[in-house]
């Protein structure tokens, strides 16, 4: 009996953002490369935090820093494939929060891979741990 996880279903997350594979995300195996999953983790979770307004690239006072990541693979995946990142987040402390994000492949509905990343918060110019912003916070918890 294995004590591998199996991959989470769609259901399993709050929020979605789809994501266009290119032809320079396949390596010379035919799928694609273990460094774009990541990739894919840190646009889908920014790209959501921009459009919710919790996030402020150019001029926010407050960013997010990552200080640990990781990843099961599940299926292959590979261009042309369109992916849906499915996000939650599983914690929420005083200055950092863990992301757990689904790759689901195409119409797909269990994850080709499922990852995490916690941001720690800082201050922009300080760099130094900052409570989260009442507005980060409350768009944060709701995907919590």
């Amino acid at each position: 009996m294995s004590d591998r996880p199996s991959p989470s279903r769609r259901s399993a997350y709050k929020a979605f953002r789809t994501i266009t594979t290119r032809w320079m995300d396949n390596d010379v195996y035919g799928h694609m490369n273990n460094v774009v999953h990541y990739s894919l983790f840190d646009t889908a979770v920014n790209g959501w935090l921009i459009e919710n307004g919790a996030l402020d690239i150019h001029a926010g006072g407050q960013i997010g820093l990552v200080v640990e990541t990781g990843c099961r693979y599940f299926a292959e995946m590979a261009f042309p494939d369109v992916v849906t990142a499915g996000l939650r987040v599983a914690r929420l402390g005083t200055s950092s929060v863990r992301y757990e994000v689904g790759l689901f492949r195409n119409d797909e509905n269990e994850a080709a891979a499922e990852g995490f990343f916690v941001h720690v918060y800082v201050d922009r110019q300080t760099r130094r741990p900052k409570p989260l912003e009442a507005s980060l916070r409350a768009v944060l918890e709701s995907i919590a």
